[in-house]
């Protein structure tokens, strides 16, 4: 059949396409940027439409005969007080695009909404609900609440937590319950209710099988990992503590921080439901789903990751647009070596740069760089990168984007998303047997030449040890 998918470039959308691929279905993807999508393009069963729900209705028509609607939009890493708006805007501009198809079912994966009082954030996913529900096409939804999965942001923020904190002194929220999902489960559940004439205009919990505390979760996972942790809860933490808490100790955004404590606050716990026993379901229990998650990242097979969403760094999807770094008014560092003979081996590092490889040189410097970008609001270093022996255009890599990553021309262009005065890329390219590292920085008026001008002594130091480093024999 054929099926329409948004937010394709999302953490779920990457884990469901190759499932409904495996199905046989024709699948036509919503991006907004078709270069971010370039794993994917190599299928002849999937179609990509660029568009942007957060924009008006424009002359772009989806098929006709599509027959299934997944709408797996979500504005979580937005503002707190603009994402509700935001997927309201969402919701009601993709029904304009749908409602002239003669789609079948919309399925919307939502969040567990029992509670009489609600976070904003579950609130805005039971708005989005109510007005795909008046659209006028059968619409199912699926209510999950924290989701496991190697790369899903609630399992990399109890990683973080977990492995970088031996002692815990942590907020009272700890003491919150919820039912962790196994991301496997939540892929066989959308899988599963594609037009079931019984889950059509109705709403299903989804969940694993077990009741916990935030604070059990951490427990669980230092028991897989073999670790010891004290965990200390205080009642001192107000939001915004516990938001910089978590902000400075993993890898999520303030914006994110801020939205997940307060949804943090409210018990989500699922309605009883049968619709697992009816699809064959068999649910994963939390401590089992981490253990799969990691035997993912050890086999270096992480298929999707919060932390690549452009939401998750407030970047601008615009950005891939212009794929040419500037060079009118812009700060030059170019630096080359000559690899006659090893190009292979300098490349390969080239390919593996960053996350826990790290940056060849100097590597102390760049965590101070990325302490200090923490502590002015950015992303800081903590993301460090999905995959570690590839890369693709739209990956977080540290505080940058990855904007090109053609192994086969041998080019590779970084976008910073440090906080700075101003605009920076870091590129890498090999011409006629020389490797070229050139730094680009488009100042933004006079902090931004002052700002130049203050690290150049510390980037002839790090851009000519990382280069040397690269091309050593």
């Amino acid at each position: 059949m054929k099926i329409l998918l948004t937010g394709a470039n999302g953490y779920i959308g990457q884990r469901l396409i190759p499932s409904l691929l495996d199905q046989g279905h024709e699948v036509y993807c919503c991006v907004r940027d078709r270069a971010r999508f370039s794993r994917h393009l190599n299928h002849d069963r999937l179609k990509t439409i660029e568009v942007d729900f957060l924009k008006p209705k424009t002359e772009i028509q989806f098929p006709s005969d599509l027959e299934v609607a997944f709408y797996l939009i979500h504005s979580m890493n937005q503002g707190i007080g603009n994402f509700a708006e935001a997927e309201q805007s969402s919701a009601e501009n993709f029904l304009q695009y749908l409602q002239p198809t003669g789609c079948k079912q919309i399925i919307y994966l939502s969040g567990i909404v029992n509670e009489d009082r609600l976070s904003k954030h579950l609130q805005s996913r039971l708005n989005v609900e109510h007005i795909l529900r008046a659209g006028g096409i059968p619409t199912t939804v699926l209510r999950a609440g924290i989701v496991v999965g190697s790369g899903s942001a609630s399992f990399e923020i109890v990683r973080d937590l977990v492995e970088k904190l031996p002692v815990m002194v942590a907020p009272q929220w700890l003491k919150t319950r919820c039912q962790p999902i196994a991301i496997r489960n939540v892929i066989e559940f959308l899988l599963g209710v594609m037009l079931r004439s019984e889950t059509l205009n109705r709403d299903f919990d989804i969940a694993g099988p077990e009741t916990l505390t935030y604070r059990q979760m951490l427990e669980q996972f230092a028991r897989v990992r073999k670790l010891k942790r004290l965990i200390i809860t205080v009642p001192v933490m107000t939001p915004r503590l516990s938001s910089y808490w978590l902000y400075f100790i993993t890898s999520t955004s303030f914006r994110l921080a801020m939205n997940l404590v307060d949804s943090m606050k409210v018990d989500i716990i699922a309605r009883k439901s049968d619709l697992a026993e009816r699809l064959g379901i068999t649910l994963i229990p939390y401590q089992k789903a981490v253990e799969l998650a990691l035997e993912r990242i050890e086999q270096g097979n992480v298929i999707s990751g919060w932390k690549d969403s452009f939401a998750s760094s407030g970047t601008n999807p615009s950005l891939f647009n212009a794929l040419e770094v500037p060079t009118h008014g812009c700060f030059i560092d170019r630096r080359s070596r000559d690899i006659a003979g090893r190009t292979d081996l300098a490349w390969a590092r080239v390919w593996k740069i960053g996350g826990d490889t790290g940056w060849y040189y100097g590597n102390w410097l760049w965590s101070m760089r990325g302490l200090l970008d923490k502590l002015c609001g950015g992303v800081g270093l903590n993301r460090g990168r999905t995959d570690a022996s590839d890369i693709h255009p739209g990956d977080a890599l540290d505080f940058w984007r990855v904007l090109v990553a053609d192994k086969q021309n041998r080019r590779l262009l970084l976008y910073a998303e440090m906080r700075l005065p101003g605009e920076a890329w870091l590129e890498f390219k090999v011409v006629d047997a020389q490797l070229v590292q050139t730094a680009t920085f488009r100042p933004r008026g006079v902090s931004g030449r002052l700002y130049w001008y203050s690290v150049l002594p510390l980037h002839h130091f790090i851009f000519n040890g990382m280069i040397d480093a690269l091309a050593q024999p």
